[in-house]
């Protein structure tokens, strides 16, 4: 079974992927994503993988006969996409040289416009789920893609506020944003003359830091060679402040916000961002969405953010030392 179903009290559609429950386990000794395994090339620096068992798919199967005059379903139509950031077993993001991490975002920016071409997609997303603590049972570096024929709630709700925020003011509100982060400095992490990271004003992790374009562009495929390299460079060095907290593995949900494809131009108001949610709120312990953000959304953030950042620039400063060993 895979298709959309309409969720009539939060006017989103959820996606039924029973097929996926049916997912063998990997043995121990053995990685497809592993020079060798006969699934990948022999050598590769970072590379497209169409997932095994996507929950939607490009020649989705008819949905199930359980609609009427008060359910819907539609087919689960959309792209599934592995992205592999190298052929090492267990190197990480904050080991790779920025040269190999460039490589990846301009794989990240390729796809992105590959699977844009289809004008069924409405939305893109980019992410990564580091840890097993986040459900992560393959180890080897790996990031998604997944290409919705609909616009996920919260990115209609990011476009619809910022829509409503450029008739009111005339200007972006992630670019106002962003302005009255760098003016206030306390919640800026570090930036550099293309991005800038910070802990946001309203963050609801912990540790849930932002990275923003400086510059108001809507994707990644529409950053320049030199914003690219930028761009690869401040991620690896988040991932490792991130991992310098606690000096272990560190992990997250990296999600990368692009303005939404084949609609509305949502140029003038909608501005290319990335969203951290690292599920921990200290070394050992974790931060639970338990029934007030589970249940309503109505989300509690047990640490002050001011006092947070200057633990994240602690944790960068030291993250950058190692690196310039």
């Amino acid at each position: 079974m895979a298709e959309l179903r309409w969720h009539p009290l939060t006017k989103d559609w959820v996606m039924i992927a029973s097929h996926r429950q049916n997912r063998p386990q990997m043995p121990k000794d053995w990685c497809p994503f592993c020079p060798g395994s006969g699934k990948v090339p022999d050598e590769y620096d970072v590379y497209e993988y169409d997932n095994d068992f996507p929950a939607l798919s490009q020649d989705p199967p008819e949905p199930d006969d359980v609609a009427n005059d008060f359910f819907k379903v539609r087919p689960a139509y959309g792209k599934c996409e592995v992205i592999l950031y190298s052929s090492g077993h267990t190197i990480t993001v904050p080991e790779l040289s920025v040269d190999h991490v460039t490589k990846l975002v301009n794989l990240w920016a390729e796809r992105f416009r590959a699977i844009s071409a289809d004008e069924k997609i409405k939305y893109v997303f980019i992410f990564e789920n580091r840890g097993a603590v986040v459900g992560v049972t393959m180890p080897h570096p790996h990031g998604q893609i997944y290409g919705y024929s609909v616009i996920p709630k919260k990115i209609e709700l990011e476009v619809a506020s910022a829509k409503e925020y450029r008739a009111e003011h005339d200007r972006c509100i992630f670019c106002d944003m962003l302005k009255a982060e760098v003016e206030f400095e306390k919640r800026v992490i570090f930036r550099n003359e293309h991005f800038t990271v910070f802990l946001p004003f309203f963050t609801e992790y912990p540790y849930g830091v932002y990275i923003m374009s400086n510059a108001h562009k809507q994707n990644i495929a529409e950053f320049n060679e030199e914003e690219r390299r930028a761009l690869a460079k401040t991620i690896r060095d988040t991932a490792g402040m991130l991992d310098s907290l606690f000096d272990y593995q560190f992990p997250y949900m990296m999600c990368m916000h692009n303005a939404p494809v084949n609609g509305e131009d949502t140029e003038p108001y909608y501005h290319f961002h990335i969203e951290f949610f690292p599920p921990m709120r200290s070394a050992d312990k974790q931060k639970f969405n338990a029934s007030s953000e589970t249940g309503v959304w109505a989300h509690c953030n047990p640490t002050c953010p001011e006092t947070t950042a200057e633990e994240l620039r602690q944790a960068y400063a030291k993250f950058i030392a190692k690196a310039n060993d």
